[in-house]
């Protein structure tokens, strides 16, 4: 090891590494921002409040160290958090690469003491095998990077996500063959939101839509739940709210990605909340 000068202070090396890579990831996740943020819009506000300064105090260091990695979650990066359920037996379509799209509440629009509502749809890639020596020719980036456009078209508008009402009624489009196994459902408040969903997935990944005849839309005799009308219960002295029923809400298409099995991480197409690496950039 080599020697260290006299006057080396290790907290102050300590410090200037933290911060300097700190603000590294900083400067990655809000990098539509630029400079070092100011108080111009909420997202430029919120880079300047976690950016690191050489005259924070150690507390301050905490609280943008917390604001950001809990806060705003850039802790959860690249986490098998919401990568789809993991089958202990393959299903028919095993051996097909298999495309995730991810919709989630608003954070404005989340009821307070309710968790986030988050959906995710997923069909196969029949014309592509998950790895060399399917029935089918392997998957390429290029090929992924040509669907992450299209995905970018269809599913972004003026840089944002499009979006669709969720409720009490569940919708499922079957057709194996081109990617849309039986048991896959989404939750929707209207047929005409899946209908809106699904041509615009088949449209994606260049399959034919065979139109709203091959949509099964489940309408419950119980109705969609809000935080009022779902209850409380008492547990431990403690009033704690009920699960809502499919309540009905506003979902935003957040990000997209490819599973190719349990062995390899998914491969992120197009993620609007910046935290994970994309093959295509939506800003």
């Amino acid at each position: 090891m080599a020697d260290l000068p006299d006057n080396f202070n290790p907290f102050e090396h300590l410090q200037k590494t933290y911060k300097n890579e700190f603000n590294r990831r900083v400067d990655r996740y809000f990098r539509d921002v630029e400079g070092d943020g100011d108080l111009s819009s909420s997202r430029s506000s919120l880079k300047l409040a976690c950016r690191i300064i050489d005259t924070d105090n150690d507390a301050m260091m905490n609280m943008r160290h917390n604001l950001f990695f809990n806060v705003i979650g850039y802790s959860r990066k690249n986490l098998a958090v919401v990568y789809g359920s993991k089958f202990d037996t393959a299903p028919p379509v095993a051996g097909h690469p298999q495309l995730f799209l991810h919709f989630s509440q608003d954070g404005a629009s989340q009821p307070t003491d309710e968790p986030l509502i988050e959906h995710e749809k997923s069909c196969r890639l029949m014309n592509f095998s998950c790895s060399t020596g399917g029935i089918k020719p392997a998957i390429s980036k290029t090929e992924m990077t040509a669907i992450a456009s299209e995905i970018k078209t269809l599913f972004l508008d003026a840089k944002k996500g499009i979006t669709y009402t969720c409720g009490n009624k569940s919708a499922s489009y079957t057709d194996p063959d081109n990617g849309f196994p039986k048991g896959n459902y989404l939750l929707v408040n209207s047929k005409a939101d899946a209908e809106n969903i699904y041509s615009k997935m088949c449209n994606a990944i260049d399959v034919p839509f065979k139109g709203e005849s091959h949509i099964v839309l489940n309408d419950p005799d119980k109705p969609s739940t809000t935080t009022s009308t779902a209850g409380k219960t008492t547990i431990l002295g403690k009033s704690i709210n009920n699960r809502r029923y499919r309540p009905v809400a506003v979902l935003r298409f957040r990000y997209a990605y490819i599973s190719l099995g349990n062995l390899v991480p998914p491969v992120f197409l197009i993620d609007t909340t910046l935290r994970n690496q994309s093959l295509v950039n939506w800003l």
